[in-house]
């Protein structure tokens, strides 16, 4: 682009210097578009600011966008300190410091998508069902992302991360996930009961196959008791929702179907 008079920026006679090259290539993220824009951002504020050497370098380009080149290792110690402490400011409900190491990790060059995606990680594994929204606005957020991008996508990630960091906490699936993973390498595949088996055939349903189970809809609010679990796992709760957020209601319905003696009172 630098060198083509006629459709590019060559007739300025711009020089672009080698640490001014990596910063564009880190702010880009492997978006030619955004790259080129940054440089077109980059060349016109040389213009107006009537730059007396046609060299563009690390300087120009954090003066043109604002943005300094932090120094940050995408792959060393200070990537995950950055995106521990990102987490567990989260976690730990500080919408302050939450913003705080979004942007630490943005301005030195961090993917953006990355962060999102971690986002989307932390709405299900540390909200949960507490706030079945939060994982909407974090899918929401990596969506605007590459859809808007920057700068103007920026606000959609401080958003996510103000709302997951004020959302009721619960890492009640979390645990679910870990307990039933447990219990499948503990029992192993163990068959599907006979009265919850698709039975399409004649021969299917002369072995039993759907014999005995009982639809929800023919019964008062769609419910009655029935074991869905297979024999060895019968009775074993996986999933024990909190009294945070929307897993009290969650919690009222299952002691409400099954009685409180599998879920403890406090989450």
């Amino acid at each position: 682009t630098l060198n083509d008079r006629e459709k590019g920026l060559g007739r300025w006679g711009f020089q672009l210097t080698a640490d001014a090259l990596e910063h564009l290539i880190d702010l880009s993220h492997g978006d030619a578009r955004v790259a080129l824009n940054n440089l077109e951002a980059a060349c016109a504020y040389a213009l107006e600011t009537e730059l007396e050497q046609r060299e563009l370098g690390l300087q120009v380009i954090e003066n043109a966008l604002d943005r300094k080149a932090l120094p940050y290792d995408k792959d060393g110690e200070e990537h995950y300190n950055l995106i521990s402490a990102f987490h567990k400011s989260l976690r730990g409900g500080d919408p302050q410091a939450a913003v705080y190491w979004l942007y630490r990790m943005l301005l030195a060059g961090e993917d953006p998508l990355f962060v999102a995606r971690r986002m989307i990680r932390f709405a299900s594994e540390d909200v949960g069902l507490a706030d079945p929204q939060a994982l909407q606005v974090a899918l929401t957020a990596f969506d605007a992302w590459q859809k808007v991008g920057p700068p103007e996508a920026q606000l959609a990630l401080s958003e996510a991360a103000v709302y997951l960091a004020m959302a009721p906490k619960s890492n009640a699936l979390y645990l679910a996930e870990k307990a039933v993973k447990e219990e499948i390498e503990r029992t192993g595949p163990r068959p599907v009961p006979l009265h919850i088996r698709n039975a399409p055939t004649a021969l299917m349903k002369k072995l039993g196959y759907g014999r005995g189970y009982r639809y929800p809809h023919n019964y008062p609010g769609a419910w009655i008791e029935q074991e869905y679990l297979p024999d060895r796992v019968r009775n074993r709760v996986f999933y024990r929702p909190t009294d945070r957020g929307f897993e009290r209601e969650l919690r009222r319905r299952l002691g409400r179907q099954r009685g409180k003696r599998n879920y403890p009172d406090q989450g």
